[in-house]
């Protein structure tokens, strides 16, 4: 079959497209920036941009497809462009009319556990698309996830984040609302399983995980796997009400809005665990709740230099070594299997229980940073002489670092490039303030104690220049980042 996919590209779209190729299916990828989306997949899915609040723009998206999986939608507003009936509900209009013109025999639909019933304006969105959904003329499903966690999600992936870099972590409320959350893969399974059957037409199927949570007990588990225990600081719903629109009101981001408070409060499981179509449909069996988060807790999103905010910075740090024991290749296979005795005392590495400290292709490595916490970096690259990373959501910087070495002339160089943007304004002011020097610090060290492994004459001492980049050089290196991330994904893979 020839699928359509709307928004494949968050934390769920990534796995359906993922799993509809493994079912053999071919995909295309509707999305505003689909030529680039698509580079995630050697083979197999189809680029279409389109933004489906516009009509115009998706004209034609459909054409030729047998089934549309439609995932774009949004769960918080930025008025007045990207609004809850702009996306949600006319979104929703404006795909089912191509869907029908195109004569799409399926259409699978995700909306959100507890649609039917809940008073947050989100929720008012899915439910008036759900009754969009139901007068299509052919076949339609709805599917209704509970809260979906993965790299990158907006809930669990923050409180994780929260856990590992700050001292304190705000408690919402009582922090007992029961949540009953879903692994990503499992609901990109279950959409792909929904996608391909002809005995669910006119079906509403909520899905969800095998554990009931809640924001206490995510805690409680997410610091066993982090080895961290970060302050508890208690929010009363009116505070956190008041606050959140006091922020908003001065143009102040805030990772909860008063909308996604009305549905922590309102709570999101199953009435009743028997009733979970993930298992009786669909027959998915999820992902255990630990078993997701020791998973989520290595697999965050690369954060590369396009992500981040401010000017674009090429840092490089160098050695040159007369006489060293080893060639370019030993320093760099060397770094590989001591990178945690090479990098400076104060910079921890395998902070956290069971993880690695071989820079192997796609492995995490967790570090601490003193006034930081715990961040984590990607290896997107490694060769006989050089080893990338990429920094993952959390790190103060949207970077990649190269290690490299070679000859120059009869001297063995060690070299240390950075190209950087600080991942958000916060950490932009703070990285003017200490981190630049902290960075400084850390890399002439870890350059200086590569230079004695190798068991040569330092020539020069640490050496390093400072660039800033701008046009077609910045863009150059953002691109070659992106596809050095996706060169990498798919090699681990």
């Amino acid at each position: 079959m020839r699928v359509l996919v709307s928004g494949g590209t968050g934390v769920v779209g990534t796995g359906t497209v993922d799993a509809l190729l493994a079912r053999g299916h071919v995909v295309r990828l509707l999305s505003r920036h689909a030529s680039r989306d698509v580079r995630r997949w050697p083979a197999g899915v189809e680029a279409r941009v389109g933004d489906v609040s516009s009509a115009e723009s998706i004209a034609g998206a459909a054409e030729g497809c047998d089934v549309v999986v439609h995932l774009a939608g949004i769960v918080r507003e930025s008025p007045p462009d990207i609004t809850f009936a702009r996306v949600n509900v006319e979104g929703t209009r404006h795909l089912l009319a191509e869907a029908e013109r195109a004569g799409v025999l399926r259409f699978v639909h995700v909306s959100s556990l507890g649609a039917e019933r809940g008073e947050s304006e989100y929720h008012r969105s899915k439910r008036a698309a759900e009754a969009l959904v139901r007068q299509f003329p052919r076949e339609w499903i709805v599917v209704r996830p509970g809260n979906v966690y993965g790299p990158g999600d907006d809930q669990i992936s923050l409180l994780l984040r929260m856990v590992r870099t700050l001292p304190a972590v705000p408690v919402l409320g009582d922090g007992r609302q029961p949540i009953q959350p879903i692994w990503h893969e499992d609901l990109a399974a279950a959409l792909a399983e929904a996608a391909g059957r002809d005995d669910l037409a006119g079906r509403t199927l909520d899905v969800a995980g095998g554990d009931v949570t809640s924001q206490r007990d995510l805690l409680d588990r997410l610091e066993r796997i982090t080895a961290l225990e970060p302050l508890r600081v208690p929010l009363p719903d009116v505070a956190v009400t008041v606050g959140i629109r006091a922020m908003e009101l001065v143009g102040v981001s805030v990772p909860f809005t008063d909308d996604q408070m009305t549905m922590l409060r309102e709570g999101s499981a199953l009435p009743d665990p028997a009733q979970n179509a993930l298992t009786s449909v669909l027959g998915v069996t999820p992902t255990p709740l630990d078993r997701g988060l020791e998973l989520l807790a290595d697999a965050q999103a690369e954060q590369t230099p396009r992500a981040g905010v401010g000017a674009l910075t090429r840092k490089r740090y160098w050695v040159d070594v007369a006489g060293s024991r080893m060639t370019p290749d030993d320093v760099v296979a060397h770094l590989r299997t001591h990178f945690d005795q090479l990098t400076p005392g104060y910079v921890g590495v395998a902070v956290e229980p069971g993880t690695p400290t071989v820079l192997d292709l796609g492995e995490t490595i967790t570090l601490s940073l003193p006034m930081r916490g715990h961040i984590q970096v990607r290896v997107a690259e490694l060769e006989a002489r050089r080893i990338t990373l990429v920094t993952l959501a959390g790190h103060p910087l949207a970077a990649t670092l190269r290690f490299s070495s070679a000859y120059e002339g009869e001297l063995l160089r060690f070299e240390i490039s950075i190209y950087q943007r600080a991942s958000n304004v916060v950490d932009l002011v703070l990285m003017r303030a200490i981190g630049d020097l902290l960075q400084g610090q850390t890399w002439e060290s870890m350059a200086l104690n590569v230079a004695r492994a190798t068991g040569g004459e330092l020539r020069g001492g640490v050496r390093h220049e400072s660039q800033t980049l701008h046009g077609d050089e910045a863009k150059s290196v953002e691109e070659w980042a992106e596809a050095l991330v996706a060169k990498g994904r798919g090699k681990a893979e």
